[in-house]
Protein backbone atom coordinates (compact mmCIF):
# COMPACT_ATOMS: atom_id res chain seq x y z
CA UNK A 1 0.00 0.00 0.00
CA UNK A 2 1.18 3.51 -0.74
CA UNK A 3 -1.27 5.53 1.27
CA UNK A 4 -0.58 7.65 4.36
CA UNK A 5 3.18 7.64 3.92
CA UNK A 6 4.50 9.50 6.94
CA UNK A 7 6.62 12.15 5.24
CA UNK A 8 6.11 15.77 4.34
CA UNK A 9 4.85 16.24 0.79
CA UNK A 10 7.33 19.03 0.24
CA UNK A 11 9.95 16.71 1.67
CA UNK A 12 8.87 14.36 -1.07
CA UNK A 13 10.62 16.66 -3.49
CA UNK A 14 13.71 14.87 -2.28
CA UNK A 15 12.43 11.66 -0.75
CA UNK A 16 9.16 10.39 -2.22
CA UNK A 17 10.71 8.01 -4.70
CA UNK A 18 12.74 6.40 -1.93
CA UNK A 19 10.08 5.77 0.72
CA UNK A 20 7.65 2.87 1.02
CA UNK A 21 4.82 2.51 3.50
CA UNK A 22 2.63 -0.14 5.07
CA UNK A 23 -1.13 -0.52 5.04
CA UNK A 24 -1.26 0.77 8.60
CA UNK A 25 0.02 4.12 7.45
CA UNK A 26 3.60 3.77 8.71
CA UNK A 27 6.56 4.32 6.45
CA UNK A 28 10.12 3.18 6.55
CA UNK A 29 12.58 5.74 7.87
CA UNK A 30 13.28 8.13 4.97
CA UNK A 31 16.69 7.76 3.35
CA UNK A 32 18.15 11.18 2.47
CA UNK A 33 19.05 11.67 -1.15
CA UNK A 34 22.80 11.66 -1.59
CA UNK A 35 24.40 14.86 -2.76
CA UNK A 36 25.37 14.81 -6.45
CA UNK A 37 28.87 13.58 -7.19
CA UNK A 38 29.69 16.95 -8.71
CA UNK A 39 29.09 18.88 -5.52
CA UNK A 40 30.62 22.01 -6.98
CA UNK A 41 28.26 22.09 -9.94
CA UNK A 42 26.04 25.18 -10.10
CA UNK A 43 22.63 24.81 -8.47
CA UNK A 44 19.70 23.99 -10.69
CA UNK A 45 17.22 26.86 -11.07
CA UNK A 46 14.03 25.48 -9.54
CA UNK A 47 10.98 27.34 -10.75
CA UNK A 48 7.74 25.73 -9.66
CA UNK A 49 4.58 26.44 -11.60
CA UNK A 50 1.17 24.92 -10.85
CA UNK A 51 -1.44 24.52 -13.59
CA UNK A 52 -3.84 27.38 -14.13
CA UNK A 53 -7.48 26.76 -13.13
CA UNK A 54 -9.89 26.05 -15.97
CA UNK A 55 -13.15 27.58 -14.72
CA UNK A 56 -14.70 30.94 -15.61
CA UNK A 57 -13.63 32.65 -12.38
CA UNK A 58 -10.25 33.68 -11.07
CA UNK A 59 -9.10 32.32 -7.71
CA UNK A 60 -8.85 34.84 -4.90
CA UNK A 61 -6.89 33.98 -1.77
CA UNK A 62 -6.83 35.11 1.83
CA UNK A 63 -5.17 33.46 4.83
CA UNK A 64 -7.05 33.50 8.12
CA UNK A 65 -6.03 32.27 11.57
CA UNK A 66 -8.49 30.58 13.88
CA UNK A 67 -8.14 29.62 17.55
CA UNK A 68 -10.38 27.08 19.24
CA UNK A 69 -10.40 28.41 22.79
CA UNK A 70 -12.45 25.41 23.95
CA UNK A 71 -9.85 22.84 22.91
CA UNK A 72 -6.17 22.50 23.84
CA UNK A 73 -3.79 21.51 21.08
CA UNK A 74 -4.00 17.70 20.95
CA UNK A 75 -0.31 17.17 20.18
CA UNK A 76 1.36 19.94 22.19
CA UNK A 77 -1.04 20.85 25.02
CA UNK A 78 1.55 23.21 26.52
CA UNK A 79 1.19 25.43 23.46
CA UNK A 80 -2.33 26.39 24.53
CA UNK A 81 -5.58 26.34 22.54
CA UNK A 82 -5.66 24.71 19.13
CA UNK A 83 -4.52 27.20 16.47
CA UNK A 84 -5.12 26.71 12.76
CA UNK A 85 -3.90 28.50 9.65
CA UNK A 86 -6.53 28.33 6.91
CA UNK A 87 -6.14 29.44 3.31
CA UNK A 88 -9.45 30.64 1.90
CA UNK A 89 -9.66 30.43 -1.89
CA UNK A 90 -12.77 31.85 -3.52
CA UNK A 91 -14.32 32.80 -6.88
CA UNK A 92 -12.83 36.14 -7.87
CA UNK A 93 -12.95 38.72 -10.62
CA UNK A 94 -10.16 38.11 -13.16
CA UNK A 95 -7.44 40.74 -13.25
CA UNK A 96 -7.77 41.77 -9.62
CA UNK A 97 -5.41 41.15 -6.70
CA UNK A 98 -1.71 40.28 -6.62
CA UNK A 99 -0.07 36.85 -7.06
CA UNK A 100 -0.24 34.83 -3.84
CA UNK A 101 2.84 32.96 -2.58
CA UNK A 102 2.71 29.17 -2.32
CA UNK A 103 3.68 29.28 1.34
CA UNK A 104 5.47 31.54 3.81
CA UNK A 105 9.26 31.69 3.87
CA UNK A 106 9.24 30.11 7.32
CA UNK A 107 7.04 27.24 6.12
CA UNK A 108 9.28 26.68 3.12
CA UNK A 109 12.44 26.77 5.24
CA UNK A 110 10.92 24.26 7.67
CA UNK A 111 10.10 21.80 4.92
CA UNK A 112 13.47 22.13 3.22
CA UNK A 113 15.22 21.52 6.53
CA UNK A 114 13.03 18.54 7.35
CA UNK A 115 13.63 17.03 3.91
CA UNK A 116 17.39 17.73 3.85
CA UNK A 117 17.08 18.72 0.20
CA UNK A 118 20.55 19.24 -1.36
CA UNK A 119 21.21 22.82 -2.42
CA UNK A 120 22.06 21.59 -5.93
CA UNK A 121 18.35 21.25 -6.70
CA UNK A 122 17.90 25.01 -6.36
CA UNK A 123 15.07 24.64 -3.87
CA UNK A 124 15.41 27.52 -1.42
CA UNK A 125 12.81 29.11 0.84
CA UNK A 126 12.48 31.83 -1.77
CA UNK A 127 11.99 29.51 -4.76
CA UNK A 128 9.65 27.18 -2.89
CA UNK A 129 7.48 29.92 -1.42
CA UNK A 130 7.44 31.59 -4.84
CA UNK A 131 5.86 28.68 -6.72
CA UNK A 132 3.29 30.14 -9.12
CA UNK A 133 -0.16 29.27 -7.73
CA UNK A 134 -2.59 31.20 -9.99
CA UNK A 135 -4.27 32.47 -6.83
CA UNK A 136 -4.43 36.19 -6.08
CA UNK A 137 -4.25 37.95 -2.74
CA UNK A 138 -6.94 40.56 -2.23
CA UNK A 139 -8.78 39.71 -5.44
CA UNK A 140 -12.27 41.14 -5.71
CA UNK A 141 -14.83 38.41 -5.02
CA UNK A 142 -17.55 37.44 -7.45
CA UNK A 143 -21.07 38.19 -6.30
CA UNK A 144 -23.28 35.38 -5.06
CA UNK A 145 -23.16 32.42 -2.71
CA UNK A 146 -21.12 29.30 -3.30
CA UNK A 147 -20.79 25.83 -1.74
CA UNK A 148 -17.99 25.43 0.80
CA UNK A 149 -15.39 22.67 0.36
CA UNK A 150 -12.89 22.04 3.14
CA UNK A 151 -9.62 20.32 2.20
CA UNK A 152 -7.27 18.30 4.41
CA UNK A 153 -3.77 17.16 3.36
CA UNK A 154 -1.92 13.92 4.05
CA UNK A 155 -0.06 13.12 7.25
CA UNK A 156 3.16 15.12 7.33
CA UNK A 157 1.98 17.24 4.40
CA UNK A 158 1.34 21.00 4.50
CA UNK A 159 -2.01 22.30 3.37
CA UNK A 160 -0.47 23.92 0.29
CA UNK A 161 0.00 20.61 -1.55
CA UNK A 162 -3.72 20.76 -2.43
CA UNK A 163 -3.48 24.25 -3.93
CA UNK A 164 -4.01 23.10 -7.53
CA UNK A 165 -7.25 21.40 -6.54
CA UNK A 166 -8.35 24.38 -4.45
CA UNK A 167 -7.83 26.94 -7.22
CA UNK A 168 -9.65 24.71 -9.69
CA UNK A 169 -12.66 24.38 -7.42
CA UNK A 170 -12.74 28.13 -6.78
CA UNK A 171 -12.63 28.84 -10.50
CA UNK A 172 -15.76 26.70 -10.90
CA UNK A 173 -17.71 28.44 -8.17
CA UNK A 174 -16.69 27.03 -4.78
CA UNK A 175 -15.32 28.64 -1.65
CA UNK A 176 -12.46 26.44 -0.48
CA UNK A 177 -10.88 26.23 2.97
CA UNK A 178 -7.39 24.66 2.99
CA UNK A 179 -6.89 23.74 6.64
CA UNK A 180 -3.33 23.46 7.95
CA UNK A 181 -2.65 20.48 10.26
CA UNK A 182 -0.74 22.25 13.04
CA UNK A 183 2.06 20.14 14.58
CA UNK A 184 1.42 17.45 11.94
CA UNK A 185 3.83 18.64 9.24
CA UNK A 186 7.03 20.61 8.76
CA UNK A 187 5.35 23.85 9.79
CA UNK A 188 2.27 26.01 9.41
CA UNK A 189 2.73 29.71 10.19
CA UNK A 190 0.27 30.71 12.91
CA UNK A 191 -1.26 34.02 13.93
CA UNK A 192 1.47 34.73 16.45
CA UNK A 193 4.16 34.32 13.79
CA UNK A 194 5.40 30.94 15.01
CA UNK A 195 5.89 28.11 12.52
CA UNK A 196 6.05 25.07 14.82
CA UNK A 197 7.60 21.86 13.47
CA UNK A 198 5.93 18.48 13.43
CA UNK A 199 5.41 17.10 16.92
CA UNK A 200 4.18 13.64 15.97
CA UNK A 201 5.74 12.73 12.61
CA UNK A 202 8.36 10.47 14.18
CA UNK A 203 6.04 8.83 16.70
CA UNK A 204 5.83 5.27 15.44
CA UNK A 205 3.43 4.36 18.26
CA UNK A 206 0.85 6.88 17.10
CA UNK A 207 -2.61 5.46 16.50
CA UNK A 208 -3.75 7.05 13.25
CA UNK A 209 -7.38 6.84 14.39
CA UNK A 210 -6.52 9.62 16.84
CA UNK A 211 -5.28 11.75 13.95
CA UNK A 212 -8.50 11.41 11.95
CA UNK A 213 -10.54 12.09 15.09
CA UNK A 214 -8.54 15.26 15.69
CA UNK A 215 -8.87 16.33 12.06
CA UNK A 216 -12.64 15.88 12.31
CA UNK A 217 -12.71 18.27 15.29
CA UNK A 218 -10.55 20.74 13.32
CA UNK A 219 -12.88 20.61 10.31
CA UNK A 220 -16.06 21.01 12.30
CA UNK A 221 -14.53 23.97 14.15
CA UNK A 222 -13.55 25.62 10.87
CA UNK A 223 -17.04 25.07 9.48
CA UNK A 224 -18.50 26.58 12.65
CA UNK A 225 -16.33 29.66 12.31
CA UNK A 226 -17.13 30.16 8.64
CA UNK A 227 -20.88 29.67 8.87
CA UNK A 228 -21.84 31.27 12.22
CA UNK A 229 -21.90 34.95 11.41
CA UNK A 230 -19.27 36.77 9.39
CA UNK A 231 -16.65 37.45 12.05
CA UNK A 232 -14.03 34.77 11.28
CA UNK A 233 -13.58 35.79 7.64
CA UNK A 234 -14.54 39.03 6.01
CA UNK A 235 -15.90 37.24 2.92
CA UNK A 236 -17.93 34.60 4.77
CA UNK A 237 -21.06 35.99 3.14
CA UNK A 238 -19.95 34.17 -0.02
CA UNK A 239 -20.58 30.78 1.60
CA UNK A 240 -23.80 28.83 1.15
CA UNK A 241 -23.79 27.16 4.56
CA UNK A 242 -26.33 24.58 3.39
CA UNK A 243 -23.96 23.11 0.78
CA UNK A 244 -20.73 21.80 2.34
CA UNK A 245 -18.32 19.16 1.12
CA UNK A 246 -14.94 17.84 2.20
CA UNK A 247 -12.04 16.28 0.33
CA UNK A 248 -8.66 15.10 1.51
CA UNK A 249 -5.55 13.24 0.48
CA UNK A 250 -4.15 10.25 2.37
CA UNK A 251 -4.98 10.66 6.07
CA UNK A 252 -6.91 13.77 5.02
CA UNK A 253 -9.10 11.58 2.81
CA UNK A 254 -9.71 9.22 5.69
CA UNK A 255 -10.57 12.28 7.78
CA UNK A 256 -13.25 13.21 5.26
CA UNK A 257 -15.08 10.03 6.23
CA UNK A 258 -14.48 10.59 9.95
CA UNK A 259 -15.75 14.16 9.65
CA UNK A 260 -18.87 13.10 7.78
CA UNK A 261 -19.68 10.55 10.48
CA UNK A 262 -19.36 13.21 13.19
CA UNK A 263 -20.79 16.22 11.35
CA UNK A 264 -24.01 15.89 9.32
CA UNK A 265 -23.43 19.31 7.78
CA UNK A 266 -20.84 17.77 5.44
CA UNK A 267 -23.01 16.51 2.63
CA UNK A 268 -20.39 14.94 0.34
CA UNK A 269 -16.89 13.58 0.84
CA UNK A 270 -13.83 12.59 -1.17
CA UNK A 271 -10.96 10.29 -0.18
CA UNK A 272 -7.90 10.60 -2.42
CA UNK A 273 -5.74 7.50 -1.85
CA UNK A 274 -6.07 7.39 1.93
CA UNK A 275 -6.22 4.32 4.14
CA UNK A 276 -9.37 4.53 6.25
CA UNK A 277 -8.65 5.03 9.96
CA UNK A 278 -11.07 3.46 10.74
CA UNK A 279 -13.22 2.23 7.86
CA UNK A 280 -16.84 3.37 8.18
CA UNK A 281 -19.42 0.76 9.14
CA UNK A 282 -22.88 0.33 7.59
CA UNK A 283 -25.24 3.16 8.43
CA UNK A 284 -22.54 5.69 9.34
CA UNK A 285 -22.31 7.43 5.95
CA UNK A 286 -25.44 7.60 3.81
CA UNK A 287 -24.38 10.69 1.89
CA UNK A 288 -22.39 10.90 -1.38
CA UNK A 289 -18.79 9.71 -1.22
CA UNK A 290 -16.02 9.46 -3.83
CA UNK A 291 -12.97 7.20 -3.50
CA UNK A 292 -10.03 7.59 -5.88
CA UNK A 293 -6.73 5.72 -5.78
CA UNK A 294 -4.11 4.04 -7.97
CA UNK A 295 -5.20 1.13 -10.14
CA UNK A 296 -2.44 -1.14 -8.80
CA UNK A 297 -4.08 -0.97 -5.35
CA UNK A 298 -7.36 -2.50 -6.50
CA UNK A 299 -6.83 -6.20 -5.66
CA UNK A 300 -5.63 -5.41 -2.14
CA UNK A 301 -8.08 -2.58 -1.62
CA UNK A 302 -11.06 -4.72 -2.59
CA UNK A 303 -10.28 -7.10 0.25
CA UNK A 304 -9.03 -4.47 2.69
CA UNK A 305 -10.17 -1.24 4.25
CA UNK A 306 -11.35 0.27 0.97
CA UNK A 307 -13.47 -2.76 0.20
CA UNK A 308 -15.01 -2.58 3.67
CA UNK A 309 -15.66 1.13 3.29
CA UNK A 310 -17.16 0.66 -0.16
CA UNK A 311 -19.57 -1.99 1.10
CA UNK A 312 -20.53 0.16 4.10
CA UNK A 313 -21.30 3.35 2.18
CA UNK A 314 -25.05 3.78 1.90
CA UNK A 315 -25.48 6.81 -0.37
CA UNK A 316 -24.40 7.75 -3.88
CA UNK A 317 -20.86 6.46 -4.24
CA UNK A 318 -18.08 6.21 -6.80
CA UNK A 319 -14.76 4.37 -6.68
CA UNK A 320 -12.23 5.25 -9.37
CA UNK A 321 -8.73 3.86 -9.82
CA UNK A 322 -6.17 5.72 -11.90
CA UNK A 323 -3.70 3.65 -13.91
CA UNK A 324 -0.07 4.61 -13.26
CA UNK A 325 -0.87 6.88 -10.30
CA UNK A 326 1.27 6.86 -7.19
CA UNK A 327 0.38 8.22 -3.78
CA UNK A 328 1.32 11.81 -4.61
CA UNK A 329 -0.35 11.91 -8.04
CA UNK A 330 -3.46 13.47 -6.50
CA UNK A 331 -1.54 16.49 -5.12
CA UNK A 332 0.90 19.12 -6.37
CA UNK A 333 3.87 17.02 -5.25
CA UNK A 334 4.65 14.94 -8.34
CA UNK A 335 4.54 18.02 -10.54
CA UNK A 336 6.93 19.95 -8.29
CA UNK A 337 9.22 16.92 -8.07
CA UNK A 338 9.40 16.76 -11.84
CA UNK A 339 10.13 20.48 -12.09
CA UNK A 340 12.91 20.03 -9.53
CA UNK A 341 14.55 17.39 -11.69
CA UNK A 342 13.31 14.13 -10.21
CA UNK A 343 12.06 11.27 -12.42
CA UNK A 344 8.34 11.27 -13.05
CA UNK A 345 6.09 8.35 -12.03
CA UNK A 346 4.33 6.26 -14.70
CA UNK A 347 1.41 8.69 -14.77
CA UNK A 348 2.43 12.13 -16.00
CA UNK A 349 2.35 14.53 -13.02
CA UNK A 350 0.40 17.07 -15.03
CA UNK A 351 -2.08 14.37 -15.98
CA UNK A 352 -2.46 13.29 -12.36
CA UNK A 353 -3.41 16.81 -11.33
CA UNK A 354 -5.74 17.18 -14.31
CA UNK A 355 -7.61 13.95 -13.56
CA UNK A 356 -7.92 14.76 -9.87
CA UNK A 357 -9.27 18.24 -10.50
CA UNK A 358 -11.68 17.12 -13.23
CA UNK A 359 -13.30 14.28 -11.29
CA UNK A 360 -13.41 15.96 -7.89
CA UNK A 361 -15.01 19.05 -9.42
CA UNK A 362 -17.53 16.93 -11.32
CA UNK A 363 -18.39 15.04 -8.12
CA UNK A 364 -19.04 18.20 -6.12
CA UNK A 365 -20.92 19.75 -9.05
CA UNK A 366 -23.28 16.78 -9.01
CA UNK A 367 -23.65 16.37 -5.25
CA UNK A 368 -23.60 19.98 -4.03
CA UNK A 369 -24.92 21.86 -7.06
CA UNK A 370 -27.17 19.27 -8.68
CA UNK A 371 -25.32 19.53 -12.00
CA UNK A 372 -25.25 16.03 -13.48
CA UNK A 373 -21.91 15.04 -14.98
CA UNK A 374 -21.65 12.17 -17.49
CA UNK A 375 -17.98 11.99 -16.49
CA UNK A 376 -19.06 10.11 -13.36
CA UNK A 377 -21.10 7.49 -15.22
CA UNK A 378 -18.18 5.34 -16.30
CA UNK A 379 -15.02 5.16 -18.44
CA UNK A 380 -14.58 7.76 -21.14
CA UNK A 381 -12.30 7.85 -24.21
CA UNK A 382 -10.73 11.10 -23.00
CA UNK A 383 -9.73 9.53 -19.69
CA UNK A 384 -8.56 5.99 -20.44
CA UNK A 385 -6.48 5.90 -17.24
CA UNK A 386 -9.56 6.10 -15.02
CA UNK A 387 -11.12 2.75 -14.14
CA UNK A 388 -14.42 2.36 -12.32
CA UNK A 389 -14.98 -0.15 -9.54
CA UNK A 390 -18.49 -1.58 -9.62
Amino acid sequence: MKRNRRISAVAALALAALVTGTGAGFAATPTPVAAPATATAPARAFQGVLPAPTGPYAAGEEIIHLTDTNRPDPWVPASGPRQLAVTMIYPAVPGTGTPAPYMTLAEAAGHIQKAKIPASFGITPQTLSGVTTHAFDGARPQRGKYPLVVLSPGFGDPRVVLTSLATELASHGYVVALVGPTHEDGGETLADGRTPPCAICDDLTLNMDTVTASRALDMSFVIDQLTHGNTAWRLAHLIDKHEIGMAGHSIGGSSAATTMIADPRVQAGVNLDGTFHPAPTPGQINRPFLMMDGADNLPTDSAGDWGKAWDALGGYKKWMAVTGANHASFTDVDLLEQQAGFPAPPLSPARGVEITREYVTAFFDQTLKGICSPLLDGPTPDNPEVLFQS
